[in-house]
């Protein structure tokens, strides 16, 4: 599966984005999805992730609340809405595919990871 990741920019602190996830293929839904961030001299982390069916959501507890993973699969789309965003919130937004059964908040338990989207928050 091909990811392509876009929606980021540049905002405000306080401000909101909502990023996408375009993914090619027609078993969309057999993957469970997955978003993380590397900021600049920083390791990657997971923000959030997201099944199959989208019933089940996983956060940071950090970000719970600030920011909302959906899915559409009709459209092969999953998204991230980030609200009240802040400075530390400056990174390389990814999204990433994965078929294992494995934690959603384990980054080698994904297949395929998308093209990065830069996000910047100035305050």
């Amino acid at each position: 599966v091909q990811l392509q990741a876009s929606g980021g920019g540049l905002v405000q602190a306080g401000g909101s984005l909502r990023l996408s996830c375009a993914a090619s293929g027609r078993t969309f839904r057999n993957y469970g999805m997955g978003w993380f961030r590397q900021a600049p001299g920083k390791e990657r982390e997971f923000v959030a992730g997201i099944s199959g069916s989208g019933d089940n959501t996983y956060y940071v507890a950090t970000m719970k609340g600030r920011f909302t993973i959906s899915r559409d699969n009709a459209r092969n789309t999953v998204y991230l809405q980030m609200n009240n965003l802040k400075p530390e919130d400056t990174a390389v937004y990814y999204c990433a595919a994965k078929t294992t059964s494995g934690s959603y908040y384990a980054p080698n338990e994904y297949n395929y990871r998308g093209q990065g989207t830069l996000v910047t928050v100035s305050s």
